[in-house]
């Protein structure tokens, strides 16, 4: 970078080429890379990030460029910026390179695997895997059979509650059919009573009535007698 370049400049540059050696290091992890999958995807994403970082800076020293007041020194830092910038896109195509060879690599490996049945440690990873998922799934099969079950106890439970309420009513409907035959009885006693007492009443009148005609017969005959000429 030109000599005549400020502070700040000169620190862009030496971040940039920070990033583009830490690029490169991961880019050379993952031709190396023998899987599995989730440790390719843990590099891809590292390299991701130093890729953000470096284009910010590279953006940061061409706006330094704009900046500059002489025209030499602004025509240095827009070279070295686009060098810069050729260098990247260079890091992405070897980037992308890496991964399809590191793809194609754990592909043919876990092709191996599977036709020698191989017990690396991956495969023994997956059948561990598997038997957790087997686990599970017998797990929750057993906690929907206990579900079930319960639910038909309580199903036979129902059919037992609604036979008694059943029951009950019936007893209930009988009851209340012996309360009708007995208050229909009760109100024919009734009206029995109260037709002899009526009876009682007009008999015990008419024997009134017969004494009073007695008394006064006899009083009448004894007037007679005693005082015939009054």
């Amino acid at each position: 970078m030109a000599s005549s370049a400020d502070v700040h400049v000169r620190i862009c540059g030496q971040e940039i080429i920070k990033y583009d050696l830490e690029i490169k290091a991961l880019i050379q992890d993952i031709r190396d890379c023998p899987g599995p999958q989730s440790t390719l995807l843990e590099l891809n994403s590292q390299v991701k990030e130093k890729f953000n970082h470096l284009r910010l800076r590279i953006q940061d020293l061409e706006q330094m460029a704009k900046e500059q007041d002489r025209e030499t020194d602004r025509l240095t830092i827009q070279a070295e910026t686009e060098s810069q910038r050729k260098q990247m896109l260079s890091n992405q195509t070897a980037w992308r390179k890496a991964n399809l060879a590191c793809k194609l690599s754990i592909d043919s490996m876990e092709k191996d695997e599977l036709l020698h049945g191989g017990d690396t440690q991956s495969t023994r990873q997956r059948k561990v895997t598997k038997e957790s998922l087997v686990e599970t799934s017998s797990n929750i099969t057993e906690s929907l059979m206990s579900i079930s079950r319960m639910m038909a106890e309580q199903v036979n439970q129902s059919e037992d509650t609604i036979g008694t309420l059943v029951s009950s009513s019936r007893t209930v409907l009988e009851t209340n059919e012996e309360f009708k035959n007995m208050t229909g009885t009760i109100h024919l006693g009734r009206k029995l009573i109260l037709k002899y007492n009526r009876r009682e009443l007009t008999d015990k009148l008419l024997i009134f009535l017969a004494l009073a005609l007695f008394l006064a017969t006899v009083l009448y005959i004894l007037k007679k007698r005693l005082f015939p000429f009054i």
